[in-house]
């Protein structure tokens, strides 16, 4: 071998090394960037003496998926539960002190009291003011319960546009990596910033991904809806500022394809959108629902009937069409904010309390006998007589007015306390999978400081090289001297 060929080897061993110290260097300053992968240096010798740095970057394919999809269905849950928990308080209050329930709860308490002494216009009173209670849960969680759909419905707005923010983003990206592929360049830090706004997206809507020619990436959602192919897909939501009961909310579009929310406690909706969407629409809507079935149990509970027979009218409460009461077992939009406390029995809007003991529009007591309780016995009776509820508010159909507004509270509890468990469930899956991943592609100081040494090592074998050469060019210069 001559000394010119012994000193390019040891030139280039000395380029390499540099080049592998470099990579090994960033691999140690970004180890706890959790969306670096990891880089490795391969010498390749490309001839006779000449070597050159392939750099690789670490991936998993599998583990990577099962992030993402892990991600999105993290993300659909917790929004559904912090939803939940944010809407409990909203309309029940705390340990639900201000539930209809508990108002009713309050009002059969009145209502027996008077019972027992119904010539004590003061037992009236209380009976009247627990009434107003009960009116006022269910107009307050009405208010409540549109006031958070509406809030839902600006946080998927939000959603939204940070959707279409990300896929902006991820275009850049994705064209780095298919114009670095072409030219040969390193695109890792492309392919780490690519990588980084899937998962982002991932939290928002569940994607599957495939990659084309160039590294050229394309993302659907779960359903095959094209999310990304070159340009992104347009993402689109009208918002609504405010909404009454019963009115739907708008459609969240993916290239023209409706996304759905999902349903139950332990949800299959994946990705924060959906899990919106099913709180607005799902969970808050059937609150809804049932807060009218209530309030139309308590008109038809407190209606007064006649012998003979004639049309029942609403009494103690009543409703923007009364005097009627609303047909049994049809549920009526928007009731448990149109319910009120009769005027005509209300000593405080200049109605006359026993009214309600002697009857508004069929008098049961003519003769205003004061120790008169059939009718309010009666009311206390029907509290917990089983009438027919509408099956579209998602609990049991046959039930007293009292057990319909526990089994409403049951409900929305036994829904949240799923929601809870599953988002720590999920939470703890994105988690290990994430973990997984930064296992399998993340980096490890203590390797990549061994690694140092192996290649301090090498380099100070190449500098001796270097040194032995030198030493024979000094000695071949003085000799031809």
């Amino acid at each position: 071998m001559s000394l010119s060929s012994a000193l390019n080897i040891a030139q280039s061993a000395l380029q390499s090394t540099s080049r592998q110290t470099g990579i090994v260097s960033r691999n140690v300053a970004d180890a706890s960037n959790p969306d670096y992968s990891r880089r490795t240096a391969n010498v390749v010798s490309t001839a006779p003496g000449a070597r050159a740095i392939d750099i690789q970057r670490a991936t998993n394919e599998l583990l990577f998926r099962q992030n993402l999809a892990a991600l999105s269905s993290w993300a659909g849950q917790s929004a559904l539960s912090s939803g939940m928990d944010r809407l409990e308080l909203a309309v029940n209050g705390v340990d639900n002190a201000s539930s209809a329930s508990a108002a009713i709860g309050k009002l059969a308490q009145a209502l027996q009291l008077y019972a027992t002494s119904p010539a004590n216009q003061n037992m009236g009173t209380s009976v009247i003011d627990a009434a107003k209670a009960v009116v006022r849960s269910l107009n307050d969680g009405t208010r409540a319960i549109q006031d958070f759909r509406a809030q839902a419905d600006g946080e998927i707005a939000t959603s939204v546009d940070d959707l279409n923010t990300l896929l902006g983003q991820f275009q850049d990206a994705n064209a780095a990596v298919v114009s670095g592929t072409r030219s040969g360049t390193d695109v890792s830090d492309a392919l780490d910033k690519r990588d980084a706004l899937l998962k982002k997206i991932a939290e928002y809507v569940p994607v599957s991904t495939y990659t084309r020619g160039a590294n050229d990436m394309v993302i659907t959602t779960a359903n095959g809806t094209t999310l990304f192919e070159t340009v992104p897909r347009s993402v689109t939501f009208s918002p609504s500022s405010a909404y009454g009961a019963g009115v739907a909310g708008n459609t969240v579009y993916i290239d023209n394809v409706p996304v759905t929310g999902g349903s139950g406690g332990n949800t299959d909706a994946a990705g924060k959108i959906a899990g919106l969407i099913q709180l607005r629409d799902g969970v808050a809507s059937t609150m809804q629902s049932q807060l009218d079935e209530i309030a139309r149990g308590l008109i038809t509970a407190f209606s007064e009937t006649s012998s003979p027979p004639n049309p029942d009218l609403a009494g103690l409460f009543t409703w923007s069409g009364a005097p009627t009461i609303p047909a049994a077992g049809t549920l009526v939009n928007g009731l448990a904010g149109q319910i009120s406390v009769n005027g005509a029995m209300d000593p405080a809007k200049g109605g006359d309390v026993t009214k309600l003991r002697d009857g508004l529009n069929y008098v049961a007591n003519p003769d205003h006998n004061a120790a008169f309780a059939d009718l309010l016995i009666k009311y206390g009776d029907a509290l917990d007589k089983p009438m027919m509820f509408s099956p579209a508010a998602g609990i049991a159909s046959n039930s007293s007015v009292t057990t319909y507004s526990a089994n409403a509270i049951g409900w929305f509890e036994g829904m949240r306390q799923q929601a809870a468990t599953a988002a720590d469930t999920k939470e703890a899956l994105a988690t290990r999978t994430a973990e997984a991943l930064s296992n399998e592609t993340g980096v490890n100081v203590d390797t990549e400081m061994s690694l140092l040494l192996d290649l301090e090592h090498t380099y100070q074998a190449s500098a001796r090289i270097l040194s032995t050469v030198n030493q024979m060019l000094d000695s071949l210069l003085q000799a031809v001297r």
